[in-house]
């Protein structure tokens, strides 16, 4: 029976550290575009690149940018939690 009890508090160790990086990770998502490419974009137009405002860059280009660096981010750390806990694919 404590083997049972170890595995179902592995996997909510598992389910709990999955959880609080798909957090941080989504915040970070809302957070970055929301601030540089809304909040802060009057202010960062002010810089080009490329002939346009770096606002506008952001906006457009950077929040895809970020987005594929979080999804490489959560695949890079998954790997590393599934091997932790034993739970990873050969």
């Amino acid at each position: 029976m404590s083997n049972d009890s170890a595995r179902k508090e592995a996997a909510a160790a598992y389910w709990k550290e999955n959880v609080r990086l798909l957090l941080t990770l989504l915040v970070i998502w809302f957070i970055v575009p929301y601030i540089f490419g809304i909040l802060l974009a009057p202010l960062l137009n002010n810089i080009l690149i490329g002939g346009y405002p770096l606002g506008f860059w952001i906006a457009q280009q950077g929040s895809i940018y970020l987005f594929l660096i979080l999804i490489f981010t959560y695949v890079v750390k998954m790997n590393a939690l599934d091997r932790k806990y034993d739970v990873h694919e050969e």
